[in-house]
């Protein structure tokens, strides 16, 4: 693919990025300055909220009760596909356990970088998979993130 400037070549930039092994790859090479795959396109500053109102403490620590109300499933919906993110506030997890998940999540990322590299992976059957921007090489515009996800169960 190739963008309205002719000396720039997205799809190489992509692969120069997964071989680096993420964004933080490419800051552990030294780079100094955002790379053009990473330039987004001006959006306008509105941003979806999902706010849980029931007083029900029940409700509160229940994602299930959000999302079985139909208007909450679309606002989850349209942020998804216009953001790609949202956001749920009073879920009702403590403080605490959300900032003993971010400490967990900071340790990850603050590994020896030779270790990560070899958690590096584009195949989601794997039960864990560390990787930057899930949709690198069919989203237009590229995120400055890595990831880690962890499928578990019970």
């Amino acid at each position: 693919m190739v963008a309205t400037n002719t000396n720039y070549y997205r799809k190489s930039e992509v692969k120069g990025l997964d071989d680096t092994k993420g964004v933080k790859g490419l800051v552990d090479a030294g780079i100094t300055e955002v790379p053009r795959i990473f330039h987004q396109p001006p959006e306008s500053d509105d941003h979806y909220s999902i706010k849980n109102s029931s007083s029900d403490s029940e409700a509160s620590h229940n994602l299930t009760l959000i999302f079985s109300n139909n208007e909450n499933v679309a606002k989850v919906r349209e942020a998804s596909e216009t953001w790609g993110f949202f956001q749920i506030v009073n879920h009702g997890i403590p403080v605490d356990v959300q900032e003993e998940i971010k400490d967990g999540v900071r340790g990850f990322f603050d590994l020896d970088t030779q270790v990560k590299k070899e958690l590096y992976s584009r195949d989601h059957s794997r039960p864990m998979v560390y990787n930057s921007n899930f949709d690198l090489y069919s989203s237009p515009a590229t995120n400055w993130r890595d990831t880690v996800f962890v499928l578990y169960g019970s």
